[in-house]
């Protein structure tokens, strides 16, 4: 009987044992697993949230490119190219503009020169010839010419030019070449008012259309000059009259008119002084587009 409790007693401890062990088996394997299960846990928050980042930086870059795509459409495809481009353009128009001003300008200054050369031996011849014709009518020897009102010059002008005519010319004349061009205008206008049926007319038309040219009254000068060429196209000075009339159609912008005018006289006086500036004022003009 001692014998049976005692093996039970020693089935019982074994059993308990056994429990025992088998008990802190399973806890040590729960709460590894536990660990292991927080490490995870921890590792795929870990990783999510990187990758959140990662989606969060590549819609922030997306969204980036998209603005710059979008501006570089709005550009190109919108108004702001477009106004560049038609800067660019009005830029360039400006520069030949400039380009052509300049070559206008350039071949108008030389022109004045030549001109103002041309002009100054014209006059200075004028009034020599005057000067001639003055003593010679106050020594009673003034030279008869043979040609009539539309041809010659003043110093050609007939004998019945009175001590008067001259003088009042010769006033005018000097005034002109001093440059005086107002005071100049009037006294060939009282000439031509007070001596109309002179010798000198056709002289004295010349210089006030050439005084009213000087002082900028173009449309003016370009009548008197017409005026002159339909009285006295045989006249000595009627080169002269149909370049100062091109001059004045210059002026007044009628190009095409200048144009004819130049090429009139040229093949109507080859031969005359003022040619050769005739044929560069045609030149300058036909160079202009």
């Amino acid at each position: 009987m001692q014998v049976s409790n005692l093996r039970l007693s020693v089935a019982l401890i074994t059993l308990g044992l056994t429990v025992s062990t088998v008990s802190q088996a399973a806890l040590f394997d729960d709460t590894e697993a536990r660990k292991r299960i927080f490490e995870l846990e921890n590792k795929q928050t870990t990783d999510h949230d990187a990758q959140q980042k990662a989606i969060t930086d590549l819609t922030r870059t997306q969204q980036s490119l998209d603005r710059r795509v979008q501006s570089l459409e709005a550009l190109i495809n919108g108004k702001g190219l477009l106004d560049m481009q038609n800067q660019l353009e009005q830029m360039r128009q400006d520069v030949a503009q400039l380009k052509g001003d300049l070559e206008l300008v350039t071949h108008q200054l030389e022109d004045m020169r030549t001109k103002q050369g041309a002009a100054y031996t014209d006059l200075d011849t004028r009034v020599r010839k005057l000067e001639t014709l003055a003593q010679s009518v106050s020594s009673g020897q003034l030279p008869v010419s043979s040609s009539n009102g539309n041809g010659g010059s003043a110093a050609d002008a007939k004998a019945d030019v009175s001590q008067q005519e001259a003088n009042a010319f010769a006033e005018a004349e000097s005034l002109n070449q001093a440059g005086k061009y107002k005071e100049a205008f009037n006294a060939y206008d009282a000439f031509l008012k007070s001596h109309a049926g002179s010798k000198l007319v056709p002289d004295a038309l010349y210089g006030m259309g050439y005084t009213q040219f000087a002082l900028k009254s173009y449309k003016s000068s370009a009548a008197t000059q017409q005026k002159f060429l339909d009285s006295y196209a045989a006249h000595a000075l009627a080169p002269n009259a149909m370049l100062s009339l091109a001059n004045s159609q210059i002026q007044l912008g009628q190009i095409p008119a200048a144009k004819k005018t130049l090429k009139d006289l040229v093949a109507t006086y080859p031969s005359a002084e003022v040619t050769p500036s005739a044929q560069k004022r045609l030149k300058v003009l036909e160079s202009i587009k």
